[in-house]
Order: C-alpha cells, then sequence, then structure tokens
C-alpha cells in the first residue's frame, strides 16, 4: 500500500521543537528575529508572507514585514537591506522573490549578511553547501531531506532523478543529497529542459524529486514500481470551484499513487516543510550571532 508523506505533520514536529527552544532561553536574553522585506504586490508572494509571519508568532521568533512599493529603485532596496544587516534586533533577513524586473536579484542577494541569511542564497552560503559544511541549508532542500529522515527512507547508494535544476530547489538539493554523510550518499541525476525525453530518467529513480513548476506532467507509465516521489511543484490550475482553481503538483498524484511506495502530497507535501525549516534557520542565526 502506498505511503503518503504527511508534510504537515512532520512540520508540525519540528516547529513545537523550535517553540521548546526559544522557550528555555532565559527571560533576558533578547529571542530571535526575522526581517523580511516584500516588494510589489504579488498575491503568491503576500500569501507566502503570511504564513512565514503566523509561523513566527507561533513559535516565538519576533518578526516584521516590510512592505515596500514596486517603485522602489534598486538603490533604495540596497540601503534597506543595510539598515536590517545592521540591527541587531533581526538575526535572519530575507528579501522576497521575485523582485521588480528594475532590480537586479543577484546584487540584493549578494548584500544580504551571510550570517542573516537564512534563505541560503548569498553565493558565501551556497560554496559552504556544496563543500559539505553549510551555515545555513536553503529551506525547501532541507525540508526535503527532513522529510525523508523522518519518514525513515533511506538515501544511500540510491538513485535520486531531480527534475529541475534551479538555484532555489533543484540544484542545492543534488549538493546536499550527494554528500557523503547520514541521510544523503546518494547517487542523484539532474534533468533539465535539455533531455529530449525524460521517462528515459525517471524510470530509473529510486527517488524521484519533481521540481519543474509544470502541473502533472509525471505519468504512471513514466516511473517504476516503489518508487518514492518527492512533489515540489504547486501549480493552480483552473476547478469547478469557489476559487475557480486547485492547486495541484508536477505529479499527476491520484495515477501514481497506486504505484508508488511513498509519495508527498500538494498541497500538506513539501510546503509546510519550507517554512518550519526557515524558522530552524532563524533559530541556527540566532545562537550564530549570540556567540
Amino acid at each position: 500500500m502506498s505511503k503518503i508523506i504527511d508534510g504537515r505533520e512532520v512540520a508540525r514536529k519540528i516547529r513545537k521543537e523550535i517553540q521548546e527552544k526559544i522557550k528555555k532561553l532565559p527571560q533576558n536574553v533578547q529571542k530571535p528575529g526575522l526581517a523580511v522585506i516584500l516588494v510589489g504586490d504579488n498575491p503568491a508572494s503576500h500569501s507566502y508572507v503570511k504564513m512565514k509571519s503566523r509561523a513566527c508568532e507561533e513559535v516565538g521568533i519576533h518578526s516584521i514585514t516590510d512592505y515596500q512599493s514596486s517603485e522602489i529603485t534598486e538603490e533604495q532596496l540596497l540601503q534597506l537591506v543595510n539598515k536590517y544587516n545592521q540591527d541587531p534586533a533581526f538575526h535572519g533577513l530575507l528579501v522576497q522573490l521575485p523582485l521588480p524586473s528594475h532590480i537586479n536579484e543577484k546584487k540584493i542577494i549578494e548584500a544580504i549578511h551571510p550570517q542573516k541569511d537564512v534563505d541560503c542564497f548569498h553565493p558565501y552560503n551556497v560554496g559552504l553547501l556544496m563543500t559539505g559544511n553549510p551555515i545555513f541549508e536553503p529551506a525547501t532542500p532541507s525540508g526535503i531531506v527532513e522529510l525523508l529522515k523522518q519518514t525513515h527512507i533511506h538515501t544511500s547508494g540510491k538513485h535520486v532523478v531531480i527534475l529541475g535544476r534551479s538555484n532555489i530547489v533543484g540544484k542545492p538539493l543534488g549538493m546536499m543529497l550527494v554528500q557523503k554523510r547520514e541521510h544523503a550518499n546518494a547517487i542523484v541525476t539532474f534533468v533539465h529542459t535539455a533531455a529530449q525525453d525524460i521517462s528515459k530518467y525517471t524510470k530509473e529513480a529510486d527517488i524521484l524529486v519533481a521540481a519543474m513548476g509544470r502541473p502533472e506532467v509525471v505519468h504512471a507509465n513514466m516511473i517504476k514500481e516503489g518508487v518514492i516521489i518527492i512533489d515540489v511543484g504547486v501549480n493552480r490550475v483552473a476547478a469547478n470551484n469557489e476559487k475557480g482553481y486547485q492547486l495541484v503538483g508536477d505529479v499527476a498524484f491520484d495515477e501514481c499513487l497506486p504505484k508508488v511506495s511513498a509519495i508527498t502530497p500538494v498541497p500538506g507535501g513539501v510546503g509546510p516543510m519550507t517554512i518550519a525549516m526557515l524558522l530552524k534557520n532563524t533559530l541556527r542565526a540566532f545562537h550564530i550571532q549570540q556567540k
């Protein structure tokens, strides 16, 4: 029988652990703080930032969201980043992506102090991740690794096929899983848009990670019996309901379910883990800066 991996439950457990650790901090010690800069009115970004804010409140992390108009200049945004870099009340700092087209995202990311870079996007932190000595691990990839760990899925010697090569999910996840350490040590294959037939690779996967951002492109005839699927995709498709849409992953869930040994649903799989691991990184940043 297929096992549905409950990301909500695992994320709830992690948030509870963080909450307990923060409660144990001495009364006279400053609490961990997270600053989020949100530029523009992207609905998905606003929704995601609200979820981050609620999660921070739940565990006891002091957080603010600094809302900025999409008309903000690159120089003004750089000054704002520098302001939070120097503010000791905030141990984690992230700038919600995407940014308006007139702002160079690379320049903004590189302006964030590496010790406050809880998204793990700064080149310094990415370099440490690749060499296996990270300060932080990016939220979504580390959430995936934690899901595998919590559900007792072993990766050592397994063939992990990652559909996607983004700097946010695909590349860092591959770097983490290929490391010679516990809960990693996998054989990793990246599959991207240059592949003429992705099923050639998906059929060989022991663990398949779908992170393409395309609705239900992985079908049952593209996977082998007993595969483990981690579906990172969150796609809106038209539906006959009050909202007029529903969320689906990159995998045709109902079709693949009878064939897999374990699978993450969308929603309720990887998504909740991303925020939980961001909170974990914020607490880690707090401890690093306290030292």
